[in-house]
């Protein structure tokens, strides 16, 4: 086989693979198009983004905007504070040796293969009795916890940032501290980004958490308020084009995340905090 020939057959592979994985969102942005969610189908017909997008942004006095508003509370806020908190822990079990650094990395790598699914339930018992469970941080408080994330910022950490660097820096007069947040974060921020994204879709993705801590409609996320009008699809028939069009737009924070990071994924970066 040619190496033109491997070539194309790379091509028509990924070709394959990109087209299976746009056509549901072709599908549901087509739907989102159509009037009540009918003829659902991959062209378009009856183009009615416009109404579409109003009747699901007015529809009971705009919940939909207040669920994505707590989805985004929810996410970018943990998001954030998950990757400094996973970025922190990583950096500290690859560049200081301490007593229990080991069994303390295999617990977390053990945090790893514990399914969301089986955690649920204890911390909705241990939020009942703190009284803290239908609040805020009964979702927010838990999405904190990024165990891949603390594997992925120590694994990049003890490949991207130099010992020699820290001992300068500390030769230099710079607390750890300082040398964490002005070179280290600087040298990792690949790899924090990577955790952030991980992060984002995870905590904007997550479901079963809401839906057995929340009984607030207002304090829904939006993918549990998207699963409360598809349960009423029968007795409503309305809400089927309302959840088209509220999941087609519930996609663009996380399109927007994505576009916007991306750059930071390039090589390079830690040429600033050297010089």
């Amino acid at each position: 086989m040619t190496v033109l020939t491997r070539r194309a057959a790379a091509m028509l592979v990924m070709a394959v693979c990109t087209v299976y994985f746009l056509t549901p969102l072709w599908w549901l942005f087509v739907g989102a198009t159509k009037p009540g969610g009918r003829g659902v189908g991959l062209w378009f017909d009856h183009f009615q983004l416009g109404s579409n997008l109003h009747a699901v942004l007015t529809y009971q006095d705009g919940i939909f905007l207040r669920w994505l508003a707590n989805s985004i509370a929810y996410t970018v806020g943990a998001a954030a504070i998950g990757t400094l908190l996973a970025a922190m822990c990583g950096y500290a079990l690859a560049k200081y040796r301490f007593p229990g650094r080991e069994t303390l990395f295999n617990i977390v790598l053990g945090g790893v293969l514990v399914p969301a699914t089986a955690l649920a339930l204890p911390l909705f018992l241990l939020f009942s009795q703190a009284h803290a469970a239908n609040t805020f941080w009964a979702v927010f408080l838990p999405s904190l916890v990024n165990p891949f994330g603390v594997y992925l910022a120590r694994i990049y950490a003890t490949s991207s940032v130099p010992d020699e660097l820290l001992e300068a820096a500390r030769i230099d007069g710079a607390g750890e501290v300082r040398s964490f947040f002005t070179l280290s974060v600087r040298l990792m921020a690949p790899a924090l980004v990577t955790i952030f994204l991980f992060h984002f879709v995870a905590v904007w993705n997550n479901f079963l958490l809401p839906l057995i801590m929340l009984g607030n409609q207002k304090l829904f996320p939006v993918t549990l308020g998207l699963y409360t009008w598809n349960s009423q699809v029968d007795q409503r028939p309305e809400l089927r084009g309302l959840v088209l069009v509220g999941a087609c737009l519930s996609l663009a924070p996380m399109l927007i995340a994505f576009l916007s990071l991306q750059r930071f994924w390039r090589s390079g970066l830690g040429a600033g905090s050297l010089k």
